[in-house]
């Protein structure tokens, strides 16, 4: 059952509309390099297309469009459809964050005339990856008196850039007989950031330097990293990768490759039978915990309140709608590698170029941490894909006893309702710069398009 390559399906038109899509989410990954950012852009993004905030809406009926967010880094599209909400909704879900360095609450420190941020990497990376590269810092910073400061630096062409140091190869035979895993570890992971003295400082001369500057340009002091969300993440913009500029190269693919294609369809699709949902959550990489993790509460209590506004709430109401729901949980599958072809199973892997995947089940070994979707459920999805001409293709992460990997599918599964998870074939995976192909990305546009106008 081998899949044709996209690319060989399109016409001029097909191809103008896969730039154009490609052209968007590359500008989406330049400046959305965190939750909050992505979920700022997904709300400029949802008011220009009619989106209310539920919060300043009283009532509401099919054909409404709302959106809901949970401390900047979690959120929500409705699109009421024709249906009665009893009989479930149509929810498109992914993740906006991407694994990363995050700064420690206490991290700035001097050591011999060198002034470093002390850090803790975040969901799963390869920390020797990380070493060696121009990297930037994105976040904000909460101060005592309520105000909130957001920070960017690196990204523009005037900036600065920091970064993490690496043993040079003529004194790292030692280093070299490592496990990869400990090549570098965990606490090395310190990033430069100054190394001028501030003149007429007795003690720690360099960190006073970059304390005064953060003074200045951001009315910073060294107790307001206390209360700072900041992560150190790759510089530098998305780009083309390829001569023939078939695939797209950034930070962050794994998951909002998917969370952009989500957000684009669910605003492109107007008056639904079913009503439409995109869920963008966090903290899908460290295990969906937390207030804006998929375990938190907040898309059952948003379901909860729309039926309020729409005058049909009841407990049971909100139990039959979620349980009689479908979703996609839009994530990333590792796309086949030649070069690691020892990974994968061929005949049920992923490629690049074969359109939007979907995993029955993900998992590890013997389908541990899975949500194994039903078959009804798979047979229903084909047919949709298929009256859509949307490219598609099946697949499992690697092979079975490899490893493996889970996404957000499981916990709405909970409910009762159908879920599988669906996505974009990556390369570099998890690395600092991962890579896709602009064929799959416009597939899964079309497929999340389809999905909610007609499953």
């Amino acid at each position: 059952m081998e899949r044709k390559n996209a690319w060989l399906t399109y016409d001029e038109a097909q191809l103008e509309e896969l730039k154009q899509l490609n052209e968007g989410y590359k500008d989406f990954l330049s400046k959305g390099k965190t939750e909050r950012e992505c979920v700022k852009i997904a709300v400029q993004m949802a008011k220009e297309a009619g989106y209310q905030d539920l919060n300043e809406v009283k009532s509401l009926k099919p054909g409404d469009k709302v959106y809901a967010a949970a401390m900047g880094k979690m959120i929500i599209l409705y699109q009421i459809g024709k249906q009665p909400l009893e009989q479930g909704m149509n929810i498109l879900g992914a993740h906006i964050d991407s694994p990363r360095l995050d700064l420690k609450q206490n991290p700035l420190y001097e050591d011999t005339d060198l002034a470093y941020l002390d850090t803790h990497y975040y969901g799963g990376i390869k920390k020797y990856q990380w070493v060696a590269l121009p990297l930037a810092i994105h976040g904000v910073v909460a101060k005592k008196d309520g105000s909130v400061i957001d920070i960017v630096v690196g990204e523009d062409d005037n900036d600065p850039v920091v970064g993490i140091t690496d043993l040079l190869i003529h004194l790292a035979g030692k280093q070299m007989e490592k496990k990869a895993s400990v090549v570098i570890e965990g606490e090395e992971l310190d990033v430069l950031v100054g190394s001028k003295p501030l003149k007429d400082t007795e003690k720690d001369a360099v960190k006073t330097g970059i304390l005064s500057i953060l003074k200045e340009k951001y009315d910073i002091e060294e107790e307001d990293f206390l209360s700072a969300e900041l992560e150190v993440v790759p510089a530098g913009k998305a780009r083309d990768f390829g001569l023939d500029r078939s695939m797209v190269i950034s930070y962050g693919q794994d998951d909002r490759v998917c969370a952009y294609t989500s957000l684009v369809a669910a605003l492109e699709v107007e008056a639904p039978e079913k009503t439409a949902v995109c869920i963008l959550v966090d903290k899908e990489e460290i295990g969906s915990v937390g207030a804006t993790g998929m375990q938190s509460h907040f898309f059952e209590n948003t379901v909860a309140e729309v039926m309020d506004r729409m005058g049909v709430y009841s407990e049971l109401a909100v139990r039959r709608c979620l349980a009689n729901s479908n979703m996609l949980s839009s994530d990333v599958n590792a796309a086949y590698d030649p070069t690691f072809a020892a990974a994968f199973e061929k005949k049920n892997c992923s490629y690049f170029g074969r359109g939007v995947v979907f995993s029955k089940y993900t998992g590890a070994r013997g389908k541990s941490g899975s949500n194994d979707a039903s078959a009804e459920y798979m047979g229903k999805l084909r047919k949709v894909m298929d009256d859509n001409a949307v490219n598609f293709q099946t697949a499992e992460l690697g092979k079975v006893d490899f490893g493996g990997g889970g996404t957000i599918a499981y916990i709405p599964a909970a409910y009762g309702m159908n879920v599988i998870d669906s996505g974009v074939a990556v390369l570099s995976m998890h690395a600092p710069w991962e890579i896709c192909s602009k064929a799959d990305i416009y597939e899964a546009k079309k497929c999340y398009v389809a999905f909610l106008k007609d499953m």
